[in-house]
This record gives C-alpha cells, sequence and structure tokens, in this order.
C-alpha cells in the first residue's frame, strides 16, 4: 500500500487548466482516469488525509503509485480524452458500464444496393439504419412481418438473393406479396430503394402522413368503384395500425428523446434507458455496474452518457436527453453531444408533465432490475464461493483460489501438437486471458513433456514481467529472459498476473511435469493439481493416492468445467491447424508466390494436374507470371510428389479435381475425431 505524499506533484507543477489526468500502480497499469476543468484544484483533492477521502478513493489512490496528466484546450476535449482513455485502458477504479444483455435492433442496410430488412447485434456499422434496440428479436419480426405487407423490402439473405437471380424464380415472399422481388427484376433498384425509405420513414415516427395519404388512396379507390384495391389499402392500413399499437404513445408526436433513469446503492447501480422516437417508446436497454469509484447519481448519468453516445453519430443522438441529474460538466456534455449529433442537443431533468411521468417509469424499471440482479447475483455468488472453499479445503490451500488456470494438449496422432491455456477468476471464465501455444521444442507425441514445456513457456513469461517491473531480480538469468522487451504503456499485459492454482489435464505425469517446471524457474507460491478424466480423481504432486471430491461437489464441477473449457479451446486450436495443413498445396511450397498469383494460376488451367503439364511458356501467358515465377512453379511441381486420387466415400467415385477434395481416408476439418484428438493419451 503506498503513501499519496510519496508521488504527490511538487506545489505549481499542476497546471489550472482543463486536462485529464491517469493514476498508475506500481506495475505501470493504468487504474483511474479522470478529467477536470482545472488540473490542479481536482488532484490537489486527492492528496489530502486519506482518512478524510471517501473509502473507494482512498483504495485508488493508495493503490496508485504515480499520476500523470495531459493538458487539453476545451472540457469537450477533455470528455473525449477521458471517454476513449476509459476504452483503451479499463482502469479497475472506474465505473464501466456492461450490458446485461445482448439487445437486438432492426437495421436497414441503406448501404446495399438492395438494402434489406434484418435483425442486428453487436456494434453498429456505417450506412445501416438501425431502430431499437428491443427487448425481444421476436418483437421485431412480428412487426416487419405487419409492415411487409405495405413495405414489400426485401429480407433474405445474401446467398438466396443470388441464388433466386440466377434461376430467375423469387422466394416465398415474393410470390405471397410480401417483397417486391428485386432479385428477378420485378422493380428496379431505385424503386426498391425507396420502399426501404419509405420504410425507415415510417418507423422513424413520421407516420402520419403516411397513413393519410393510404386513406386517401382508399377513399379514392372506393368512389372509382375499384373494391379490389380499396380492400387492399384498407388491410394495408390495418396492418400498420396494428404495428404502430405495439408501441404506446407516450409523448407527443415528433418527439425524439432517450430517457436516462438510475437505481442505486452503496454497491452497485442500474441504469435504464428509454428511446422515444416519433412519441412511441422505440426500444429499451440497461446496464449494471459495480460503485468501484467515488460517484453520486450525476457522475453515473455522465458515464452513461459516455458509454450510450461514444460511438454513435447522426440521427442515433436524439434532439433531447432526459436525466434525472444533471453532471457537473452539463453544458460540455451538451456540447459533445451536438457535435456527435450534428445539431442542437437538449440535456436537461424533466420538471412536469408527461416526460416526468415517464422518467418515473423509467426509474421503476431501473429500480426491478437492480431488485432482480442483486436476486441472480447472490445465488450466483454463494454457489461459487462454496466451490471455490471446497477446493481450497480439498487441497489444502491458504485461500480461496481466485485464479485458477487449466493447461490441456491436444494432437493427432502425434501430429499439430498444441497447447491450451484458459483463465478462470471467481470462478468465471475470463476468456480475454486464454492463450494458445504450439510445441516447438520437439517432434512427435509426448503428453508430459508437452506439458512441462507449455507450463515452463507461461511462468518463463510471468517472470520476465515481474523483472521489469522491479518485483523479481534474479542472479541469473536465461536467453529467453534477455529478450527485448516492449516499453510499458500501462494496457493489461498477457502474463502479468500469477495464478493460486494450475489445473492440468492429465495424472500423475503430467502433474509431476508441471510441477518441475515451477521448481525449475524457482516459483513456490503456485499449487498445481491434475484431473484425470477416467474417474475424475484430483491428483496432487508427490501423493501416490489422489484426492476424491464428491460427485455432488461445487468444487468438483467447478475443475470439470475448467477442464472441459481447456479441452474445447485446444481441440479447437488443432482443428484449425490440421485444416490448414490439409488445405496446403505445392503451390503453397513457391518462395514469393502469394495467394493472387497462385488463384490466377488455377483459374487460368482449371487444377494443379493441368498446371503441372504445362511448359514454362504456357505458364508465362498467365497475367502477372514471368519467366523466372514460371521456371520456380515448374521446378516446384516437378518435384511434388502428386498427391493420391481423392474419393468420395458415399459413391466410392474418384474425384479428378486435386485443387478441392480431400486426401482419401481424411475428414474434413471440423469433422469426426480419432481418441487422440478427443482426449489427450494418457
Amino acid at each position: 500500500m503506498a503513501d499519496p505524499s510519496s508521488y504527490r506533484p511538487q506545489p505549481g507543477q499542476i497546471p489550472d487548466s482543463p486536462g485529464v489526468y491517469r493514476f498508475r500502480d506500481e506495475h505501470r497499469r493504468v487504474i483511474y482516469v479522470g478529467k477536470a476543468k482545472s488540473l490542479r484544484q481536482r488532484l490537489a483533492n486527492y492528496f489530502q488525509d486519506v482518512a478524510g477521502l471517501h473509502p473507494r478513493t482512498a483504495t485508488m489512490v493508495t493503490t496508485a503509485a504515480s499520476v500523470e496528466w495531459t493538458v487539453v484546450s476545451t472540457e469537450v476535449e477533455a470528455l473525449q480524452l477521458e471517454y476513449s482513455w476509459i476504452k483503451e485502458y479499463d482502469p479497475r477504479f472506474n465505473v464501466k458500464y456492461r450490458d446485461d444483455k445482448s439487445y437486438p435492433s432492426l437495421a436497414v442496410t441503406m448501404n446495399e444496393e438492395f438494402p434489406r430488412v434484418q435483425v442486428m447485434r453487436g456494434p453498429k456499422k456505417k450506412g445501416v439504419r438501425y431502430f431499437g434496440p428491443y427487448a425481444h428479436a421476436w418483437a421485431i419480426r412480428e412487426t416487419v412481418d405487419l409492415m411487409l405487407r405495405v413495405f414489400p423490402v426485401r429480407t433474405c439473405s445474401a446467398g438466396v438473393f443470388k441464388r433466386s437471380a440466377q434461376i430467375g424464380r423469387p422466394c416465398l415472399l415474393g410470390y405471397i406479396g410480401k417483397c417486391s422481388a428485386p432479385c428477378v427484376g420485378r422493380v428496379s433498384a431505385e424503386e426498391h430503394r425507396e420502399l426501404a425509405a419509405d420504410f425507415c420513414d415510417f418507423m422513424a415516427g413520421r407516420t402520419g402522413a403516411y397513413l393519410s395519404r393510404l386513406e386517401a388512396q382508399m377513399h379514392e379507390a372506393a368512389e372509382e368503384t375499384e373494391y379490389e384495391k380499396a380492400a387492399r389499402l384498407r388491410d394495408d392500413i390495418g396492418a400498420l395500425r396494428r404495428a404502430m399499437e405495439k408501441n404506446a404513445v407516450v409523448l407527443a408526436d415528433a418527439t425524439d428523446a432517450d430517457l436516462i433513469a438510475v437505481a442505486e446503492d452503496e454497491l452497485e447501480a442500474a441504469v435504464q434507458i428509454f428511446h422515444v422516437r416519433g412519441g412511441r417508446v422505440r426500444g429499451q436497454r440497461g446496464w449494471v455496474t459495480d460503485r468501484v469509484e467515488a460517484v453520486d447519481t450525476a457522475g453515473l448519468v455522465e458515464h452513461a452518457l459516455q458509454q450510450l453516445y461514444g460511438e454513435e453519430t447522426g440521427e442515433s443522438v436524439p434532439k433531447e436527453v432526459l436525466v434525472p441529474a444533471l453532471p457537473e460538466d452539463g453544458a460540455a456534455l451538451g456540447e459533445w453531444l451536438a457535435a456527435r449529433r450534428g445539431s442542437q442537443v437538449s440535456l436537461r431533468v424533466p420538471q412536469r408533465g408527461d416526460k416526468k411521468a415517464l422518467m418515473e417509469t423509467v426509474h421503476r424499471n431501473a429500480v426491478q432490475a437492480l431488485a432482480l440482479h442483486k436476486t441472480k447475483r447472490a445465488a450466483d455468488l454463494t454457489t461459487r464461493s462454496r466451490a471455490l472453499e471446497e477446493i481450497a479445503a480439498a487441497l489444502d490451500l491458504d485461500s480461496a483460489p481466485l485464479r485458477i488456470e487449466c493447461f490441456d494438449i491436444s494432437h493427432l496422432q502425434g501430429e499439430d501438437v498444441v497447447a491450451s491455456m484458459v483463465v478462470f477468476e471467481d470462478g468465471l471464465a475470463r476468456k480475454s486471458e486464454y492463450r494458445r501455444f504450439q510445441i516447438k521444442s520437439f517432434a512427435g507425441q509426448d503428453d508430459v513433456r508437452s506439458m512441462h514445456e507449455v507450463v515452463s513457456r507461461r511462468f518463463r513469461r510471468y517472470l520476465q514481467e515481474k523483472l521489469k517491473t522491479g518485483e523479481w531480480s534474479p542472479e541469473e538469468e536465461d536467453g529467453d529472459g534477455q529478450q527485448k522487451q516492449a516499453p510499458d504503456d500501462g494496457r493489461p499485459k498477457r502474463f502479468a498476473y500469477p495464478p493460486q492454482l494450475v489445473v492440468v489435464d492429465g495424472g500423475q505425469p503430467q502433474v509431476a511435469a508441471a510441477r518441475r517446471a515451477l521448481e525449475e524457474l524457482g516459483i513456490d507460491d503456485v499449487a498445481v493439481c491434475g484431473l484425470a478424466k477416467r474417474l475424475e480423481e484430483v491428483w496432487l504432486p508427490g501423493e501416490d493416492d489422489p484426492v476424491v471430491l464428491p460427485r455432488t461437489s461445487e468444487g468438483l464441477y467447478l475443475l470439470q468445467r475448467v477442464r472441459d473449457e481447456a479441452h474445447r479451446f485446444a481441440i479447437q486450436y488443432q482443428r484449425s491447424k490440421r485444416g490448414k495443413r490439409l488445405k496446403a498445396g505445392p503451390l503453397d511450397e513457391v518462395p514469393g508466390l502469394g495467394d493472387t498469383r497462385k488463384q490466377a494460376l488455377i483459374k487460368h488451367f482449371g487444377s494443379v494436374k493441368k498446371l503441372r503439364q504445362a511448359t514454362i511458356d504456357q505458364i508465362c501467358e498467365v497475367p502477372g507470371i514471368g519467366r523466372k515465377t514460371a521456371e520456380t512453379v515448374a521446378a516446384a511441381l516437378a518435384l511434388a510428389t502428386p498427391a493420391a486420387p481423392a474419393v468420395n466415400t458415399a459413391t466410392g467415385e474418384i474425384i479428378e479435381d486435386e485443387t478441392t477434395a480431400p486426401a482419401v481416408g481424411v475428414p474434413p476439418s471440423g469433422g469426426w475425431g480419432t481418441s487422440s484428438e478427443r482426449g489427450t493419451d494418457r
């Protein structure tokens, strides 16, 4: 625990201007990012008597070992830089909202020649119009199904669209009138784009004028005794009204606003957002976060606004943003939002009327979301805590293993030998920390030797990180320790954190190899165990008998999950390598021949077999292939042994095209596996 006075800047050293500051710990990792109108006044608050600081702030300043700052010209620039650094460094003491689930949106791909309506999740793409997000994907599909009667926009995938264009026959939606079938030329690209634009306008809330126009057309058709047309328009109007009824009117027409509400306690906070477009609630989403930072409601709102609009531009930022409390830098936030939208944005607290009533509804949703999250997390935390405690008791550990790393070896009959490392923290998978290895020190099948190599490489990297930060100073360092290190920039390092427990997939030999690797590196504070598949026994180093956990044990269940995840990750990598190797051909061995020229050769001759029979002059006829390259290709193909003819296992037919068929008896990548692939040979 550091003393803040040990790294306090000298008086007068901090500028009295807007800026962004970063606190770093003793390992140079960024642990907190903040902004200020006056850096001098803000940073002075952190170097008071620690006893007078908020407990969370006190924890942060005693964890930190240095502070640095960057001066900017305006508060808006400070806001943008703070958001960028929080996203880049992921500081542990900053409030970071994470979605409690992935919300789907209704998307119209206006960036394509023939726009498509579909359900989309994940990051937004340029040129795509989004509506939502919605709570459920089925709600989007119901709405789209009603609207396709009036706006028959394409909804099919690129493959279906291309196939229909090739055969000259539309899909089922084209026959039943729910697609204008641009794939077969029923409408032109311009006409279809106009349909998509009308669809977007209707979804954006401009409904009144469109419905009035349809009603006028219906009455006109009835007066001219075109009753079938009038009936069709009547049904279209009914379908649109049913689609509109799914979103209740909550505010006056043409109101575009986002309402943000916060429910909080001492430990956590929940944020709910209602997206109102055209006076109707078009979408809803929510976040839950731990309150690791000493921040009030206004601060939580500021962080929510940064996360919500940090990647948005244009109409995705509404004209009005209603919040429960204005942040301290409300004017700067308003300017920032206006810059992202491209026009004025109103950021305010509703005081009366319909907007205040709707804000109360959003707040009730936030309260319920926080209560539900606490209920789920309490049960989940109890189970995971019990599992970690059982593991600690069974393995005689000093404390619960909060970080567990598991290693597994995978190969196919001794070829493509790889290993995986998965990480579980607090009983949950930390996929960003997963790593995979290729076995480099030897060839062939030796699981024990492979395990020794992988564990040695992982912890040698850990020692290198300690050496760089000054935590460890060895008397002698091997060749790996003298490798040049990249400059420290505050980002989390790959192997910087040691586990409390190493789990290997295997029995006594694998456990002994892992322990020997740690002892050779001088590491004696990391526990090791192995989990054998046959009887699910837990093996400890130097023990003749395994530890047998009850089948109903939560600790055994967690170890099984860790082991199975390592096994899955290893097999995935091994199959990927095997697939690449099986796809390799004789042209891959030609030096200097890239993918473009390889494709040109195959396209020109049709197959490697015909290319092998070609003369050097014929190879030179291929665009981009000179005589020297042609001679190299011919020589490489002459030395390469022709592959055995491939056989279609279903019909027994010999496949002549050797560029696309796999070798005889070899399953395609991702197919069935052998016993040595399904599990490491013991």
